[in-house]
């Protein structure tokens, strides 16, 4: 069996006071203090506040250092996807083009002959992003010719693609294409055509589209370019929308107003709810019951009528941007939940040991609000008001979707999103990229809101 050695007194280390004792074991902290602590250790809510610092400075600050305009146009980047840099031959203003056949050919002669497809079909001058001019032989049978566009090689007649156009003459045998060109290869296929009727052969052209841009606008951003040279385009991180706008610098505009609206408006209502129900439950009774029965009353109206009704006296009409008429329906129809539950805090709070014994010692109301009901009620009411963020951006998404909010060509989220639903399909980062910024403003804010909550909860203390 092993035998330790004796106690001795010098193995201990001697405290001088009580409270020393007890500042060695675990240090004061103040309310504050020891909140911050906790949220700390909540690895969520601190991603979560990193996220929201993010999206403030990407909204507020990013236009500092990204200083495109949101509302610059460049119709020869419209519905273009995110790319970082991009050379573009430069090509003279565009003229009007026209080629016709100039040779003489006997009616008789095209009578007797049969439909065929067309030959030598070529491409005239450079084929780019600004327009592709193709021309052919002219069919002795045709009265004119059927235009069609593809991305894909026709294997067999049904597979000719999109039909850009056509020509109503035997000699008319040249087209000119302009409609919403990329930067990839084309196969242009020409159907000759017998009358009202199309013939069931085809020749297809193999055509490679470069990016360009035309002298005019390419001197607005070098002044010493010339015809025939590389112009290397400025980077669009998060792509162009439809009308050739930058997509990074409108997240950014949009951001602005998303988040003005998602912070203003909860700020307001919040107070707001805070002052009424901290009023019907601190002074009770009648004045409580009248309250609260408007504070339903107030719940029962129905939003989306209220707004139309703010929209139609505030004068904003069709097409125009409601921004606010819909700040003043958020904060007169959403405070109510506020006021419910700061009354029920109040109610509960009202009645506890500390807040009584005050009472009985002399303390007036404006004391016993400011010095023990206010304090603890800072918690709650910060978790609703974190919580309350979410919500109101939600909202101004939600009615910039339907166009009762925000409307173009001012930038918002939801408007955005509205917008990028027309080209969904075919481009589809034009309703990716303001989605995905909604929702993770409201993840980032509703993962905080419960890290707060769990935080500045004193009755998280007893569980630790």
């Amino acid at each position: 069996m092993k035998v330790f050695p004796p106690v001795q007194e010098n193995d201990f280390e001697k405290v001088s006071h009580e409270r020393e004792t007890q500042s060695i074991l675990r240090p004061s902290l103040s309310y504050w203090q020891d909140a911050w602590r906790r949220l700390k250790i909540n690895k969520r809510a601190i991603v979560s506040l990193w996220a929201v610092i993010l999206l403030m400075a990407f909204s507020f600050v990013g236009p500092y250092i990204w200083t495109v305009s949101p509302s610059e146009q460049d119709l020869d980047l419209t519905s273009k996807g995110p790319f970082l840099g991009k050379e573009a031959l430069v090509i003279a203003d565009y003229e009007p083009w026209h080629h016709e056949s100039e040779r003489y050919v006997d009616p008789s002669l095209r009578e007797a002959a049969e439909l065929q497809s067309p030959e030598n079909l070529k491409v005239f001058g450079v084929p780019s992003t600004q327009v592709v001019r193709i021309q052919w032989d002219a069919v002795l049978a045709s009265d004119g010719y059927s235009v069609y566009r593809s991305e894909s090689r026709p294997e067999n007649i049904n597979e000719l693609g999109l039909p850009i156009g056509e020509t109503n003459s035997f000699y008319k045998v040249s087209y000119e294409d302009r409609l919403k060109l990329s930067a990839k290869k084309y196969y242009y296929s020409i159907v000759p055509v017998e009358g009202f009727n199309e013939g069931d052969v085809f020749s297809t052209l193999e055509v490679d589209v470069k990016q360009a841009i035309v002298l005019t606008e390419a001197l607005k951003i070098n002044s010493h370019i010339k015809s025939g040279e590389i112009l290397e385009l400025k980077a669009r991180p998060m792509g162009t929308d439809y009308l050739g706008r930058d997509m990074l610098s409108r997240l950014m505009a949009g951001g602005r107003v998303s988040l003005f609206i998602g912070l203003l408006a909860p700020l307001l209502y919040v107070l707001i709810g805070m002052l009424y129900g901290g009023m019907a439950g601190f002074l009770g009774g009648k004045i409580d019951i009248l309250l609260m029965r408007f504070a339903d009353f107030v719940v029962g109206l129905p939003f989306l009528l209220m707004m139309i009704l703010f929209r139609i006296v505030s004068g904003v009409g069709p097409g125009e941007s409601g921004i606010m008429p819909m700040l003043m329906a958020l904060v007169l129809f959403s405070w109510p939940s506020t006021a419910r539950l700061v009354r029920g805090q109040v109610l509960q709070l009202k009645e506890e040991a500390y807040v009584q014994a005050s009472r009985l010692l002399g303390a007036k109301s404006f004391y016993l609000v400011f010095r023990h009901l206010l304090p603890n009620l800072m918690g709650v009411i910060i978790v609703n008001l974190t919580i309350s963020i979410p919500y109101a951006i939600f909202t101004e998404a939600f009615l910039s979707f339907i166009g009762m909010g925000v409307v173009p060509p001012t930038p918002s989220w939801g408007s955005m999103c509205n917008e990028g639903m027309k080209t969904l399909l075919s481009h589809p980062h034009e309703l990716l990229f303001p989605a995905l910024m909604i929702s993770v403003t409201t993840l980032a804010f509703n993962l905080l809101g419960d890290g707060l909550r769990d935080a500045l909860d004193a009755r998280m203390r007893s569980r630790e």
